[in-house]
């Protein structure tokens, strides 16, 4: 199976919008993902029909409840779990920072939780806050500049030991790319007896999610990166949810997983959510949504690997161009963090947003890679990223406008 994009860029109206008005624009696919009309609709089809609360006796408390579950089916099918396993929260972070508030409190001193120098902020600070305020020790595991910045997992056994209570992993770097083999981390973690955490936001939009296959206890994503609104997933294996103390109100449910749930969820924000995972599915084929989410994810990845090959041949021919993270298409999303000689990334980012190249520059919320990486001080880096609607002729601009800077 290929992706046909000219085809589905035609569900975009943002995509459309920028063609019509700017021809030779493209969006930056990591940090600006952009939402099919079906997403768009399916939000709009709620507020527009005057949904209520659920759990109420009445017709419209009776269709929320309906969407709610409809949702966590959708992203169980996403990432191979099961409903019952499956909270939303306002993003990814605020997930993440309920659940370490919440396992910090179990842990005592002589304990030590591990994260990653590979991470986004959002796996790593919540976590560094909640060995703070329990007083627990703060492990690392590094990462290798010159190799790809692939995290260093040949010495795991100096880092995880049976006092590490929590490892806190990253399935694809969103500064550099690189996608992580988190298997050998997961399988150290649990013969200590400790818990993982794996950060798959970056990931989701690239690759299948496997929560069965990866072992984890917990996996977070935010459907934004998906395609979807501005809405965070959390994964948690039922028993892990079950006998951990949420933080929580007391009429909010005493079970999961309902109790991870703070407060009144946007309910219309998860009829996009199931329409985000459906619209992937419509990329694939299959006899169930998770067939079809398979087969749409084996398709997007090939594509992309093309999309990476021809950027990484690209900017390869030009001199005064880094390039951070690995130089093949393969073990990598296509998202590239680059720096260009003599010009600061600010300079860089705002030089191909105005020919309608939209990129990001700074550290993007990865602070601990920009700081590994030497360029903290310097402004970081610019971040070059692209999905499976993107374009070899949007690639092809992009290296030759990053190409005339360099000059």
């Amino acid at each position: 199976m290929s992706i046909d994009v000219s085809d589905l860029r035609d569900r975009f109206p943002a995509l459309r919008r920028m063609v019509h008005d700017h021809p030779a624009a493209y969006l930056d696919g990591p940090g600006g993902t952009q939402v099919p009309e079906s997403v768009i609709d399916a939000m709009a089809r709620f507020m527009r029909a005057g949904g209520s609360n659920h759990g109420g006796p009445f017709v419209t408390s009776r269709e929320t409840d309906a969407l709610v579950e409809e949702a966590r089916s959708a992203v169980a099918d996403l990432f191979g779990a099961r409903p019952e396993e499956i909270a939303f929260g306002q993003n990814m972070t605020s997930l993440t920072l309920s659940v370490s508030r919440a396992l910090g409190a179990t842990w005592m001193v002589g304990d030590n939780i591990v994260v990653t120098r590979l991470d986004h902020d959002a796996n790593v600070w919540p976590w560094v806050i909640a060995a703070r305020d329990a007083g627990v020790e703060v492990r690392w595991i590094d990462f290798d500049p010159d190799d790809g910045c692939r995290l260093d997992l040949e010495h795991l056994d100096r880092t995880i030991d049976t006092r590490t209570r929590v490892v806190a992993v990253t399935r694809a770097s969103n500064a550099v790319g690189t996608i992580t083999d988190v298997h050998p981390v997961i399988d150290a973690a649990h013969a200590h007896g400790a818990l993982t955490y794996v950060d798959a936001v970056h990931y989701s939009p690239h690759g299948l999610l496997d929560v069965a296959a990866l072992r984890t206890d917990f996996l977070a994503a935010s459907s934004y990166k998906f395609f979807g609104p501005h809405t965070g997933c959390l994964f948690g294996r039922s028993d892990v949810l079950e006998r951990t103390a949420a933080y929580k109100i007391r009429p909010a449910p005493d079970d999961p997983p309902g109790k991870w749930e703070t407060g009144t969820q946007s309910f219309e924000s998860l009829a996009g959510v199931t329409a985000a995972v459906d619209y992937i599915a419509s990329l694939g084929k299959g006899d169930s949504r998770r067939t079809r989410i398979a087969s749409a994810m084996e398709a997007i990845g090939a594509y992309e690997r093309g999309l990476s090959a021809r950027f990484l041949d690209g900017i390869a021919a030009f001199g005064g161009i880094t390039l951070y993270g690995r130089k093949v298409a393969d073990g990598r999303t296509p998202t590239f963090a680059i720096a260009v000689d003599g010009v600061h990334p600010d300079t860089v980012a705002a030089a191909l947003g105005d020919v309608g190249i939209f990129v990001w520059s700074g550290d993007y919320y990865a602070v601990e890679v920009m700081r590994r990486l030497g360029v903290a001080d310097r402004g970081g880096l610019v971040r070059i990223g692209f999905v499976h609607y993107n374009t070899i002729e949007e690639v092809d601009r992009a290296v030759a406008a990053i190409g005339g800077l360099s000059t």
